[in-house]
């Protein structure tokens, strides 16, 4: 039976501390600037051209796209849930904006039916995350199962939506998303830099951002305290979607092509990597921010380390799975069985 003692730590009031662990200052974040700090300083004595503008635009780019997913990814795993379908709502988003764009209306009327093609895209996101929502709060699949479902079928769908086709395409606008730039710097930057200040908010500061974590920490007691679980998981793997949705539109405009094969293909192991090195924990209750965008840049740099310096992309997954296995370990109680 659960006490009334675990009942109460379920309930809003238990998560005061909510902005250490949305922005923590704490040895985990110290250790993983410190971390960074080593990635870069190494590649600055090793790797040629790393501090050239192109280098760093292109680091830039690739850590946002990640760092996107992996916010959302993070709201799932809060609620000790995971996502395997945020590559698949990547590749379904970037097949169907440039499908409404380049079509016949796209071209009588360019800028709007881009505007109309990113609603679109992000809204099919959304189902998506509606979809993997349902199976989970409301019918009990378990996360893994019931994600997997569009984790097969998503990127066939996006595949069948383009008879397999490279889509390439010219469109300035749409192309802002991922080349645009912003006070200088790319646009996609400042993206995740509002990301991650609103989801942070929204944890720290307001109702949902309570009942994720008392939802991840205690689902029971949660219910005995009145949290709507139900609702929480389902706001949870929506927003995870939107946020896919979006990364995957930002893909395709760096880009300026959509390749539904290739577009978000193991993006799913980099946000799981990034949550869980930026201190997310997989048993949920936990929802760290700032340390899952520090998790992303590391977890980007890693790979562009191994890659400048001649290491195989096999192997650059393998280290992945690795600093994977590693996190959670350290994440595990000493002791436990």
């Amino acid at each position: 039976m659960t006490s009334l003692h675990s009942s109460r730590q379920a309930t809003p009031r238990s998560a005061s501390p909510r902005w250490r662990q949305a922005m923590p200052v704490n040895p985990r974040s110290l250790a993983l600037l410190v971390a960074l700090l080593a990635l870069i300083l190494f590649n600055v004595a090793i790797t040629p051209n790393f501090l050239e503008w192109q280098t760093l635009s292109v680091n830039v780019s690739q850590v946002s796209t990640i760092a996107i997913v992996a916010i959302g990814m993070t709201l799932v795993i809060a609620t000790g849930g995971i996502d395997l379908s945020v590559g698949a709502v990547m590749a379904l988003a970037g097949a169907l904006a440039p499908l409404i764009f380049l079509s016949e209306f796209g071209q009588q009327a360019p800028l709007a039916m881009t505007l109309v093609a990113i609603i679109v895209a992000l809204a099919v996101a959304v189902a998506c995350g509606l979809f993997n929502g349902v199976l989970v709060s409301r019918f009990g699949v378990q996360p893994i199962i019931a994600t997997l479902v569009l984790f097969i079928s998503g990127r066939g769908l996006a595949q069948v939506l383009t008879n397999g086709n490279l889509q390439t395409f010219d469109n300035p606008a749409f192309e802002f998303l991922g080349a645009g730039r912003l006070l200088g710097l790319p646009f996609q930057g400042w993206l995740v830099v509002v990301i991650a200040l609103v989801v942070a908010w929204v944890i720290a500061r307001t109702r949902y951002g309570r009942y994720l974590l008392a939802t991840g920490g205690n689902p029971q007691a949660a219910r005995m305290a009145g949290v709507p679980v139900t609702r929480v998981k389902l706001a949870a793997y929506t927003s995870c979607a939107l946020l896919a949705g979006l990364a995957g539109l930002i893909t395709v405009a760096i880009n300026s092509a959509s390749d539904a094969a290739k577009n978000g293909n193991l993006m799913e192991l980099d946000a799981i990597a990034a949550a869980v090195v930026g201190g997310a924990l997989l048993k949920g209750g936990k929802a760290p921010i700032a340390g899952v965008i520090l998790g992303a840049a590391i977890i980007q740099l890693v790979r562009y380390t191994l890659l400048a310096n001649g290491v195989a992309d096999e192997v650059a997954l393998v280290v992945k799975a690795a600093i994977i296995v590693l996190a959670v370990y350290l994440q595990t109680p000493r002791g436990a069985h």
